[in-house]
């Protein structure tokens, strides 16, 4: 499919593609990262418990003054829930478009999410005395790509 930066065959794969996102693109790259070869299932169980803050997404490049958490191969890590519910959307249009194209989609797997900076959009600051301060704010771009695993 055009525009993928992953070899993607229609045939054997499902992917969605999220652009202009409203979420931070470092903590999407985290996610990213934390989601990457895993299983269709798990991995949207695992999005769900970031959501319900039972779960944190290990922060492992940005990570400057981020705290400790609890979990197995966890230094530092936070609570992306935006950037999960995000994200969550994405992975749930990919499985449902592999179901669109009559492909059984129960042992699937990620094998490749990817995301980029998305474009720069202007928002206000309110300041004292009902002025207004510009601001760039920003968003990202996530692509996911599932395959059957063998």
């Amino acid at each position: 499919m055009k525009g993928f930066s992953y070899p993607y065959n229609p045939e054997i794969h499902a992917a969605a593609r999220g652009t202009g996102l409203n979420v931070s693109p470092k903590a999407a790259r985290e996610v990213c990262h934390a989601l990457k070869g895993m299983e269709l299932e798990k991995a949207k169980n695992y999005l769900e418990r970031v959501i319900d803050l039972e779960q944190a997404v290990p922060f492992k490049r940005h990570d400057g003054k981020v705290g400790h958490r609890k979990g197995k191969g966890m230094s530092s890590g936070r609570f992306p829930v935006k950037t999960a519910a995000a994200i969550l959307k994405v992975i749930e249009s990919a499985g449902n478009n592999g179901e669109a194209l009559h492909i059984d989609i129960e042992n699937w797997r990620i094998v490749h999410i990817a995301t980029s900076r998305g474009v720069r959009f202007e928002s206000r600051f309110p300041r004292a005395r009902g002025r207004a301060t510009p601001k760039m704010r920003e968003s990202a771009n996530v692509e996911v790509v599932l395959e059957e695993m063998k």
